[in-house]
């Protein structure tokens, strides 16, 4: 197997540099300690973090979702649904199993109920981002089989700003005719921090190359030509206004701080199955949407088209603070406190008047996606001289809905009750991280009888326990190994239980599984580190064995492929859908949430060195990621990406910064039943980076990037529409920002 050749490779470099290092020590002789931070531990060590990403490797690159901003890093991939969803991927888990946070509190979006719903979240002037998996991952959600990504702006500044600052930036793409404009303000102002922001993006109908969109079999030849024709994806545009205020106080007692946000987002949605014989020849119409001024000019409005469209509204209220007591036992109390209110309205318009959201067609009424979330909770710092010890409880009432033409699910209420338990400690010979985390998680909600109109109502009430430990140690001052094994309990999410009708943005007729079991996610993982400064290295393998995990599995006809399936039988009290609803839906596939154990297992390796050149450095590295994913019956796991490899160049000197990656994705044809093979591509994406000082009136950072440069027609293999919206063509642009 090639990852045997990756594996050999990867340790014969890493050794061949131990043995040619000479020993470097600090002024006590000993061994120089690399602490690695990430803002929900701070300022503990955690072992194995996967990623901790500056903010302005983020602020730099051109403005995209945050899948899409993680997605070149090492384990780490997305599943799209045009530009603006991008759902993170961690090494072959997604959905629920990876938790999106915003400032170490889960953000509560409806992303979870629907592929074609994007993580609103702001990426506007953010410290850092943190891809964290382990013990310290236990603290903060439940369920977290693949991990946490946790999106840190500091809006509630923990300690008192020292100085003014002011922020405005401009950007523009070339794919979508995008234009960008923020600015961001922070002050220190009679003892109180205040932390305001402002962002606006308007991307339009992004570009791909020709014949880039593969079209199904059964649209007629006509129509076939004149989609392949087209040299952009219709209905593929994206606006977002995002708006932040935080004003805190801080001091030797601890810090108090609340804020306010808002974001509002219109985005096209470029597939929507429609009913067949509602709409008969003008299926393709109804993929049609209203593209920006320039692309108006190229291809007219000539067809009267109908544009499918999604508005989200997400607006949160947080109250964050430590106070610190400096007692025997307990150190400090850090509590948090969210309100969020979101809405996602998905609707169909007249080309013309598609900004008026209230104007939709009479036989397409909006469908309203709603979700009301609060949580509250505290962390107890019970940590002493030689050991860090935190405990956490924390509490979440949530209640999502559906309401409208297209509602797939009735309205259900999530309740978490949570108690977590960290520790970290060097203990000489190695360092010691664990985690342990009990929830007590009520979900209910209900499944109509589309032929009787019946509902029967469920209750699911379980608890969930979990835990995580790590062990590394230092071989020598610049070599290191850390061992892993977590098993982290999941309850199946409100959509995977009463999941129960056709979902158009998926072409599939979905069928969730009241009497779905929890899944056991089993994982062990090795990773060897290396690094002396100049030269790099790092591999990390791992084995994820899931007890009952649960997939969304497309029937065939006879349903024979399928019968091993733990919970098959489970459907039949509602799958029964009626004869008028089968017609209904006839051209949509079915699917069916169904459990089956599954074994992921997988690597990373990481190799690079950093050279002198001129009054700079460059930085050459190779990467690359493989996950395997099969079910105990010897089917794949669907939706699961290909092998890449990663090539990075980098020059650093002085204020300019260039960076140039390729990532050559490989093809995938490991695929699950139902699934269609997915082609290599390769991705060859730049960034030029260049900081003015303004003579003591500020700087002026000015950022040119381009994006897959060779024009290549690329696709996620775990889209569900990897082949009516491929991944955007070449790509300019640039950005200006200036600070003073």
């Amino acid at each position: 197997m090639k990852v045997y050749f990756y594996a050999l490779m990867a340790m014969s470099l890493i050794i061949t540099q131990i043995s040619a290092d000479e020993p470097s020590s600090n002024s006590d002789g000993e061994a120089e300690e690399v602490v690695v931070t990430a803002s929900i531990l701070n300022p503990s060590r955690i072992i194995n973090p996967l990623y901790v990403i500056p903010g302005d490797d983020i602020e730099d690159d051109a403005t995209t979702s945050l899948g899409e901003a993680v997605d070149s890093f090492p384990g780490v991939s997305i599943a799209d649904f045009g530009a603006a969803v991008g759902q993170p991927i961690i090494r072959g888990m997604s959905g629920p199993r990876v938790k999106i946070l915003k400032n170490g509190i889960v953000n509560r979006d409806v992303s979870g109920l629907g592929a074609d719903h994007l993580n609103d979240i702001d990426l506007n002037d953010i410290e850092q981002i943190e891809i964290i998996k382990g013990p310290s991952s236990l603290l903060y959600a439940n369920g977290t089989s693949g991990g946490i990504i946790n999106v840190v702006d500091n809006c509630i500044a923990p300690e008192d700003f020292t100085e003014s600052e002011f922020i405005a930036g401009l950007e523009t793409q070339s794919v979508n005719d995008g234009d960008v404009q923020h600015f961001n303000y922070k002050d220190n102002i009679g003892g109180f921090n205040i932390n305001a922001g402002y962002k606006k993006t308007e991307l339009g109908n992004f570009d791909i190359p020709n014949d880039a969109i593969i079209h199904e079999e059964d649209h007629d030849d006509h129509d076939d030509h004149e989609e392949e024709m087209l040299s952009f994806v219709k209905n593929s545009d994206l606006e977002i206004e995002s708006t932040k205020f935080g004003i805190s106080r801080s001091g030797d007692w601890g810090y108090f701080g609340l804020s306010a946000d808002n974001l509002e987002s219109m985005y096209g949605i470029p597939f929507h199955g429609e009913h067949a014989d509602e709409h008969g020849d003008d299926h393709d119409d109804d993929h049609d949407d209203d593209h920006d001024d320039d692309h108006d000019d190229d291809h007219g409005d000539e067809h009267g088209e109908e544009r499918i469209f999604s508005t989200t509204d997400q607006e949160s209220f947080t109250i964050k603070g430590q106070y610190n007591i400096g007692g025997n036992l307990l150190n400090s109390i850090e509590y948090t406190y969210r309100d969020t209110d979101y809405e996602l309205v998905e609707a169909h318009a007249e080309e013309e008047g598609h900004d008026d959201h209230g104007d939709e067609h009479d036989e397409h009424a909006p469908t309203v996606f709603t979700n009301d979330a609060t949580e509250y909770g505290a962390i107890f710092d019970i940590s002493t001289d030689n050991l860090i010890q935190k405990i956490s409880v924390n509490f979440v009432d949530e209640d999502s809905a559906i309401v409208g033409e297209e509602s797939f699910m009735n309205p259900a209420n999530n309740e978490e009750t949570t108690f977590g338990y960290f520790l970290s400690a060097d203990l000489d010979a190695f360092y010691l991280d664990a985690g342990f985390r009990l929830d007590q998680i009520e979900r209910s909600g209900s499944v109509t009888d589309d032929e009787h109109g019946d509902i029967d109502y469920y209750n699911y009430d379980d608890d969930t326990n979990s835990f995580a430990i790590s062990l590394g140690r230092d071989l020598s001052d610049s070599f290191s190994m850390n061992v892993g094994f977590a098993s982290v309990e999941r309850l199946p999410s409100v959509i995977e239980l009463y999941m129960n009708g056709p979902h158009l943005a998926t072409g599939r007729l979905e069928t969730g599984n009241p009497n779905l079991k929890g899944e056991t996610s089993n994982n062990f993982d090795i990773t060897f580190d290396y690094d002396d400064g100049d030269f790099f290295a790092t591999a990390s393998f791992y084995v994820n064995d899931v007890d009952n995990y649960i997939a969304l599995i497309d029937m065939e006809d006879d349903h024979d492929d399928h019968d091993d399936h733990d919970d098959h039988d489970d459907h039949d009290d509602h799958d029964d859908h009626g004869d008028d609803h089968d017609k209904e839906f006839a051209h949509l596939i079915k699917s069916n949430y169904l459990q089956q154990d599954a074994e992921f297992k997988g690597y990373e390796l990481e190799i690079g060195r950093t050279f002198s050149l001129g009054s700079g450095d460059l930085t050459l590295s190779f990467a690359r990621d493989d996950v395997d994913a099969e079910f105990s019956d010897g089917h794949n796991v669907p939706r699961i990406n290909p092998a890449r490899n990663i090539y990075t160049l980098s020059y650093v000197e002085n204020d300019w910064l260039f960076k140039l990656s390729l990532k050559d994705v490989e093809k995938q044809d490991d695929i699950a039943e139902g699934e269609t093979v997915t082609d290599s591509y390769q991705m060859l994406n730049a960034r030029l980076t260049k900081t003015f000082n303004m003579n003591g009136a500020g700087e002026l950072k000015v950022s040119i990037f381009g994006s897959n440069l060779l024009d290549e027609a690329a696709r996620n293999h775990s889209s569900f529409v990897k082949n009516e919206v491929p991944l955007p063509g070449r790509n300019y642009g640039a950005k200006f920002r200036y600070k003073f």
